[in-house]
């Protein structure tokens, strides 16, 4: 279920790259910390990890998208508010469980892996274009 970062990933934009590669790592840990089985404390300490990093590139992303007055700043905060809802949920879920289930490891690549690629592909790129342009 690991990401690799290659060059359908890359935005063009040096900082938001170098940051997607230091998010996919941490997306990678949680991917293998969370197999079912694994001890409920390394996942949470896991997913602890992710929400530390993705706050700091959020209100990065977020800080350049206001300084370049971009368009679609608000409907990027509205993605990146429902990554960070859906890992709180994860952890809520993870902590009714006695460690990772199989429903937890779907929902980590669904809710995780899945809408980091979409977001990256689709929201990044975008933004990386705009502030290129401007």
């Amino acid at each position: 279920m690991s990401i690799v970062f290659d060059k359908n990933l890359e935005t063009g934009n040096e900082t938001i790259d170098t940051q997607h590669r230091e998010l996919i790592a941490r997306v990678n840990k949680l991917t293998e910390d969370c197999a079912v089985g694994r001890e409920k404390n390394v996942a949470v300490q896991t997913l602890d990890f992710l929400m530390d990093y993705t706050d700091f590139h959020f209100k990065d992303e977020e800080k350049l998208q206001e300084e370049k007055n971009y368009p679609l700043l608000a409907a990027h905060r509205d993605q990146h508010g429902k990554f960070v809802k859906a890992v709180e949920e994860l952890r809520e879920m993870l902590e009714e469980e006695e460690g990772p289930t199989e429903a937890f490891v779907e929902a980590v690549k669904k809710n995780i892996v899945d809408w980091l690629l979409n977001h990256i592909l689709v929201w990044d790129k975008q933004l990386a274009l705009y502030v290129k342009e401007y």
